[in-house]
């Protein structure tokens, strides 16, 4: 093997006595060697032109050598500097540190490393690069590894694109020969735009989390306040009854508490995860950041790899509401007073109104009490309306009322109205009732089911009740459905039997003691809840 392939990774050593350099002379490749060296080589050799013995370009005549003045300089420098004994305290490596690439016989760690010398330096030897004028122009960064060619023993200073590899200078004509070859100082400016772009969308997602843990913080204490609050009122409320509805009163708190654990537990969950996963991108953006400071172009494009990319970070399922105890609350109040006969089919409305916190779209919702003017004003719509949700965009809502299609408005300013409360509302207030004489109100401009041949002067007989649609003849149009908010009654007519504890319209479902009615269960179960159409003596028709 040639004398060039086993040279030492020392910049200043000659690569053919692989010792520093005496006389140091520069060829015309731009290579130094000892004078002595470099003319024994050229002597020595058989070949008919001379040539370098490291990059092997090639000289039609042999080159004049003259001294390196500038080079000499430095070497005689760094001799100066090798002979001083001492060490100062607390400069020995320790174990897995950078040393010093010019001390001999005892390991000093090393205070700077050199980007242009390729080579790390002890406090003592780092001098000349503070006081020769050709070295201070030289780049030093924090100590670092100076990784060298397996092959050719020589520093890395290139990057092939190629191969996605550093390699010296040798590999470039031989196995990297035609290669996209490119300088560490431009690959790390493509690298570092990519880091960097990466590291906002980082930053992005940080703030992002951290603002939903704050959201949360705030859902979670209006949540409490909302329980509490909700919990207060309805002892208040129960208190003043009599003992049938303590009873109730404790089975509405019980299902608050539950629901409200169920909530903050939810939250809770959420907010730990949130937390896990802000400072795991805190500590990701932290370790981009130290790359991103790092002076080594080098150290910088090896390590960008293991960088994370925003797409490793997954995204956790946000909890999009929390509920809220205020339907409950002013159900209770809306609850006080009502006959005890009533009680448990309203007990069983709030427990349902307690356990809903989302509205979706097909609920029946109408303007919550507390509203006192909604964001978008009331437009034909008043307290009293009920209408269907049609499409939902994060707070905002769109829904058709009988007196209003398309009415827009706010997720918070709704409440739920559900089918049971709906009935309960118009039938046990007396509203409607099989025979009544009713006609459209002045409110509605389009029924939801036309007009037909109806207008608003139009009085009709409700002919059936299903649900919140009634079946009305009128002159001008028999059978014609409309929505029971559309409608006003014009003339009660009684169709209660003296004996009869029911009355034609009243909301009725199978009692829990009956195991098996009279006539058979046929589809219907306990759950089942109906309307009373028709009264014959013992006998109660429903639909």
């Amino acid at each position: 093997m040639d004398t060039f392939m086993s040279l030492e990774n020392d910049q200043y050593n000659c690569s053919v006595c692989l010792d520093l350099m005496t006389d140091p002379v520069t060829i015309p490749c731009g290579h130094s060697y000892c004078m002595a060296c470099i003319q024994d080589y050229w002597n020595k050799s058989n070949q008919k032109t001379n040539y370098c013995p490291q990059c092997r370009q090639t000289f039609p005549t042999r080159p004049t050598l003259n001294k390196n003045t500038m080079l000499a300089e430095i070497l005689e420098t760094f001799r100066n500097a090798a002979l001083q004994p001492s060490v100062p305290a607390g400069s020995l490596a320790e174990p897995g540190s950078i040393e010093c690439s010019f001390c001999t016989g005892i390991k000093v760690a090393a205070v700077k490393s050199c980007l242009d010398c390729r080579a790390s330096y002890c406090k003592t030897h780092l001098h000349p690069h503070y006081t020769v004028h050709a070295l201070k122009t030289h780049k030093l960064v924090n100590p670092t590894n100076m990784p060298t060619c397996e092959k050719h023993n020589k520093l890395l200073e290139v990057f092939c694109r190629t191969d996605q590899k550093f390699v010296c200078v040798l590999c470039i004509t031989d196995d990297h020969k035609s290669h996209d070859i490119v300088s560490s100082e431009t690959e790390r400016e493509e690298k570092q735009v990519k880091l960097e772009a990466n590291t906002r969308k980082f930053e992005e997602k940080r703030k992002a989390k951290q603002k939903e843990i704050q959201e949360l913080e705030t859902a979670i204490a209006s949540r409490k306040h909302s329980a509490k609050k909700a919990v207060e009122d309805t002892q208040l409320t129960f208190t003043s009854l009599i003992s049938f509805l303590k009873d109730r009163c404790s089975e509405v708190i019980k299902n608050i508490r539950d629901q409200e654990k169920t909530d903050l537990d939810r939250a809770t969950d959420l907010k730990k995860q949130l937390e896990l996963k802000l400072a795991a991108l805190m500590e990701q953006e932290d370790t981009m950041g130290k790359l991103l400071k790092t002076e080594d172009n080098i150290y910088f494009v090896q390590n960008f790899k293991s960088m994370p990319t925003p797409s490793e970070a997954e995204e956790l399922q946000t909890l999009k509401s929390v509920g809220s105890s205020e339907n409950v609350r002013e159900s209770i109040l809306e609850f006080k007073g009502k006959l005890e006969h009533l009680c448990q089919q309203r007990v069983n409305m709030i427990l349902q109104q307690a356990l809903k916190t989302d509205i979706r779209i097909g609920d029946r919702v109408r303007v919550k009490p507390s509203v006192g003017t909604p964001k978008h004003k009331w437009g034909k719509v008043t307290r009293q309306s009920v209408g269907v949700v049609k499409t939902l965009n994060g707070e905002e809502i769109n829904v058709d009322f009988p007196e209003q299609s398309g009415w827009h408005g706010f997720v918070s300013e709704m409440e739920f109205v559900s089918e049971q409360e709906l009935l309960g509302s118009l039938t046990a207030n007396g509203s409607f009732h099989i025979g009544d004489e009713v006609r459209v109100k002045a409110s509605v401009v389009t029924p939801k089911h036309d007009w037909g041949g109806v207008t608003h002067k139009s009085v009709g007989r409700v002919k059936a009740i299903k649900g919140d649609v009634m079946t009305v003849d009128f002159p001008e149009f028999s059978g014609w459905k409309g929505f029971l908010s559309e409608m006003e009654l014009i003339r009660s007519k009684a169709s209660v039997q003296p004996s009869s504890p029911f009355k034609i319209g009243d909301s009725v479902r199978v009692k829990t003691t009956v195991t098996s009615p009279k006539y058979n269960w046929g589809a219907v179960s306990h759950k089942s809840v109906g309307v009373v159409t028709a009264l014959s003596e013992d006998i109660t028709k429903f639909s």
